[in-house]
């Protein structure tokens, strides 16, 4: 079987990787994360995607699939990022509260066998319900999302945070769409399941 390689240090990613395939291993990318001057998020979140494969990919995998992904928040055109603390955490909550957010999710899968870069674009939409300062303020105590775009976990206490998710992989709000990730190894000529 040919060698899986996750070009990322996030556990998030980890644990929805193994839903699919029980072995690979993980690897930093070392990319760079910072989108062009007028970069349009979701072209900045494909382009890092490609961008964490190919880094991922350095320092010789001859025959290896290698998975990149990124994803950008973005509300009213601009890009947000991780909060990295608490009042950034709370900030960004309060102004996406009755607010709706796209999640822009980038994926790359790179053959290095043949140097073949398989690509997908997810764009998840998210309306939050309002919300008051407590809420946010109990929320961000409880899950502390500092690393997380958007300041949000959706696999945990984060989807009380919303009113409605429009997305066609439930999974890409997490930071890794399996739906489009299944369907490009099969291409690659993994079985899966």
């Amino acid at each position: 079987m040919t060698p899986l390689v996750l070009g990322s240090t996030s556990r998030y990613r980890a644990e929805l990787l193994r839903r699919l395939v029980p072995d690979f291993e993980q690897r930093a990318p070392g990319t760079d994360e910072t989108l062009g001057p007028g970069e349009p998020p979701a072209e900045g979140a494909l382009r890092l995607a490609i961008a964490k494969a190919e880094g991922a990919a350095r320092g010789g995998l001859p025959c290896a699939l290698v998975i990149g992904s990124d994803q950008i928040a973005e509300l009213d055109g601009r890009a947000l990022g991780k909060p990295g603390s608490i009042e950034g955490a709370r900030a960004q909550l309060a102004d996406c509260a009755g607010r709706e957010v796209r999640f822009h999710t980038g994926l790359c899968l790179l053959d290095t066998r043949d140097g073949r870069q398989r690509t997908h674009l997810d764009t998840t939409r998210v309306r939050f319900r309002p919300l008051t300062r407590t809420e946010i303020a109990r929320y961000v105590e409880r899950e502390m999302p500092l690393d997380c775009a958007g300041s949000f976990k959706c696999e945990g206490l984060g989807i009380a945070l919303f009113e409605r998710i429009d997305s066609s992989d439930p999974t890409a709000l997490v930071g890794l769409p399996l739906i489009a990730l299944a369907q490009l190894l099969r291409e690659a000529g993994l079985a899966i399941p």
